[in-house]
């Protein structure tokens, strides 16, 4: 049955490639094969998100009743509750390592500048030193694609290209350890962006049973063969990686949804929000577990990480023209930084970083001494500020050694009744000084000189530091450059209309949500997450107004953040709308410049393996005969799937002649023509063949794709773009228009029942003809 069901789809074909005229170029046999614009360098390959329905497969599909696919969907469900456990269990794991060593580090300096400061100094240059020198020496030695955030090669990953090391078992290890290293040693990045490349190498890892490479792997959850099904679990992992980073599962998929993917089905968003739930639940269990003290200084801050619930109740409608400031100055800010940041990476890339690993991490060694030399010299040189008189029920103690939760922190003060504003948001972690900038009821705690210095200083620095041999985020530096500015806004603000009841800590928070919308170019899934985090709904219709400012002032300079770095990197991303100029442009224009090398249905083993080996291409189309010699084009045919037909040889034949699909028995299974994700695949130096194997043939009907997508040539590009970058494609064939038509599909014609009846429902009319 299935071998007739081949031989008809083959005739099928036939009948309609029958009736294509043939090019001006012979070479082409009036096909052309639109493909992915790297794929024929060898630099960067595409995926193979497109179902390859051979004969295999559908011998496979036929074979399957409705228990296995039952088994299948429970098996992804239940893979998406490891993902999230896997993830939230490496969050708590980092975050808890992260904080920890800042509390101790924090927590000596103080003891040690109690007697001298400079003695204090020394002790804190070396803990961040050695935390930093262990973090780049992981990744140049151990990890080299842990290096950064990670965000632009997912994102590349899940639009469809193919980046080697991206989700290896090495990567994971490096991800988790170098972040710890680069995040503790205070350098000015974040764990948040690592955290969701993290999520994705869990995904991926667990997909394919763990690690041949270092022995750490198993056979029962290889049951995810395809790129397709790999690209469902590292969209779970990329969600989980937010939620876990921000304790924001809904951020998290939202996130998934705008920012990464680039394809989308109700179904998977079931599963993405599944997995960031059970994110949440893990690292709230965590946190609750640590709420005794036996973590040390993590699980104290509660599953909120900014609280400020008890802020500004309410907002005048005369100040929305400030905070449309903020939101113009977000966007300014952003842009700038993303191209200030563009053209330190290419500096590096191109200069810097040519000149070996060593360079990479005295470079990062370096940086890392001058962040702590400012972070802890600038404070000294700011003169300390009384006290203000304590506020009853407020929580607010002042004066707190640095450090420690709170603000008013005391540091090189002359009395004890005494605070330095600079130090409370320069000496401290990242995640405190952001909560003393947030926080509410601390009227006049920093002064306008201080916030300039900071925000120039530390802006500064993310500029220098993304970009180095260390994993690096820019969701929490962007929070704390933003918070900055709009603490400054809120400050001027209140002196200007002189309410009581306007906390400049609202506007840090608008201010923190600008930057990151005028760099990342985010919206929705930005709005969420800024909401989850402060836990204050009341400010939603602010965080939508300042964020879609900053988004528009941002995007008349240049692209978002990943973008850029995507771009700088060699990603070839398809963004979701295509380029203005390819409305005047057809679909053969744009492959004007390819040849496309056709294989006939038998050929000799001695011309696969010659062509193969002299080009890179990574389909070919392959041809037929007809009896009156008429030339048919019947399929694709892949490049991975002729190097696995040369390594079995178990498909090899004497006779030139086609085989009858009907009596002959295919040896592989549809999972056998999959790549490992941790693995560059077959390439033909690995393949031997004797000179009896190279005067042999193969047939290669039953292994192409009998239906591969066709646009006709003179479709418009932006079509093809729409179509190509919707469905996955990897490649895509243009022909010529062909001379008749055997039918039309509506959407009545897609109504069917499983018995194959028709549906119930009936459309008024239906534009269904046969066409005779």
């Amino acid at each position: 049955m299935l071998s007739n069901h081949l031989q008809n789809g083959i005739e099928s074909d036939n009948l309609i490639w029958s009736r294509v005229p043939e090019s001006d170029d012979p070479s082409t046999d009036g096909v052309t094969l639109l493909n992915s614009r790297r794929d024929a360098d060898g630099g960067v390959n595409s995926l193979d998100y497109e179902v390859i329905e051979n004969y295999a497969y559908r011998e496979e599909q036929a074979h399957r009743g409705k228990l296995y696919v039952g088994y299948y969907v429970a098996v992804k469900w239940f893979f998406s509750l490891l993902i999230g456990i896997g993830t939230g269990l490496a969050a708590v794991f980092i975050n808890l390592s992260v904080e920890n060593f800042a509390g101790w580090k924090f927590a000596l300096t103080f003891a040690i500048i109690q007697k001298s400061y400079f003695a204090g100094f020394i002790v804190y240059l070396l803990i961040n030193l050695v935390l930093v020198f262990s973090s780049a020496y992981i990744i140049t030695q151990f990890a080299p694609a842990a290096a950064g955030s990670g965000i632009p090669e997912i994102k590349g990953y899940l639009n469809g290209i193919d980046i080697p090391g991206t989700l290896l078992f090495r990567t994971l290890i490096g991800k988790i350890f170098g972040s710890i290293g680069s995040v503790g040693g205070g350098l000015a990045l974040g764990k948040e962006g690592p955290l969701v490349h993290t999520g994705a190498c869990i995904a991926s890892l667990l997909g394919q049973g763990g690690s041949t490479k270092y022995h750490f792997n198993s056979r029962w959850p290889q049951l995810f063969k395809s790129d397709r099904d790999r690209r469902d679990l590292v969209t779970c992992g990329c969600a989980a990686g937010v939620a876990a980073a921000f304790r924001a599962p809904v951020g998290g998929v939202l996130f998934a949804l705008e920012e990464v993917t680039s394809w989308w089905r109700s179904q998977l968003m079931w599963r993405v929000f599944f997995t960031s739930a059970i994110v949440a639940v893990v690292v709230r269990t965590a946190m609750g577990w640590c709420k005794s003290g036996i973590c040390g200084h993590f699980g104290g801050g509660g599953f909120i990480i900014w609280d400020v619930s008890d802020g500004q109740d309410d907002y005048y409608f005369k100040e929305l023209l400030p905070m449309a400031v903020i939101g113009v100055i977000g966007g300014l800010l952003g842009a700038l930084f993303n191209q200030l940041t563009l053209y330190m990476t290419s500096w590096r890339r191109n200069s810097l970083h040519k000149k070996g690993n060593r360079v990479k991490i005295i470079e990062a060694c370096i940086i890392s001494c001058i962040t702590s030399a400012i972070s802890f010299g600038l404070p000294l040189l700011r003169k300390c500020s009384p006290c203000p008189e304590s506020v009853p029920d407020s929580g607010i103690e002042c004066p707190r050694p640095p450090g420690m939760y709170g603000n008013y922190v005391n540091f090189y003060c002359k009395t004890d009744n005494e605070y330095n504003d600079l130090a409370t948001i320069f000496f401290n972690t990242q995640d405190d000084a952001i909560r003393n900038l947030f926080s509410a009821k601390t009227m006049r705690e920093f002064s306008a000189q201080s916030l300039l210095t900071f925000l120039a200083m530390f802006y500064t620095l993310a500029v220098v530091t993304f970009g180095t041999a260390v994993p690096a985020g820019q969701f929490v530096p962007g929070i704390m450059i933003g918070s900055t500015y709009g603490r400054l806004v809120g400050m001027f603000v209140v002196r200007f209309y002189k309410k009581l009841n306007i906390e400049e800590g609202t506007y840090a928070l608008l201010g923190a949500a600008s930057f990151l919308g005028g760099s990342m170019r985010m919206t929705v899934s930005l709005c969420v997450i800024m909401v989850e985090i402060t836990n204050n709904l009341k400010l939603l219709p602010l965080i939508m107004l300042v964020l879609l400012i900053s988004k528009a002032v941002g995007d008349v300079f240049n692209e978002g953040l990943y973008e850029v770095q995507a771009r700088l990197k060699g990603i070839p991303l398809l963004e979701s709308r295509p380029k203005y100029h390819m409305r005047q442009m057809i679909a053969k224009e744009a492959c004007q410049s390819q040849k496309v090398i056709s294989l006939p249905r038998v050929i000799r083993v001695a011309d696969v393996a010659s062509i193969l080996g002299s080009n890179k291409h990574n389909g070919f189309p392959v041809i037929d005969h007809t009896r009156s010699g008429e030339t048919l084009v019947i399929g694709l045919v892949l490049r991975s799937h002729l190097l696995v037909l040369l390594q079995s040889k178990v498909d090899f034949q004497h006779s030139p002649l086609p085989c009858d699909p009907s009596a002959r028995h295919i040896r592989h299974s549809f999972s056998e023509f999959a790549k490992p994700v941790s693995s560059k695949g077959l390439c033909i130096e690995d393949i031997h063949l004797t000179s009896d194997d190279l005067e042999m043939y193969i047939d290669l009907a039953p292994f192409l794709n009998p239906s591969p997508y066709v646009v006709p040539e003179d479709m418009s590009l932006t079509k093809v773009y729409n179509l190509f970058r919707q469905l996955g494609l990897r490649h895509l064939f243009v022909v010529p228009r062909p001379s008749r038509v055997i039918g039309l599909i509506t959407r009545k014609d897609l109504l069917i029942e499983e018995n194959g009846e028709s549906s119930a429902v009936e459309l008024q009319q239906s534009t269904s003809r046969s066409v005779q």
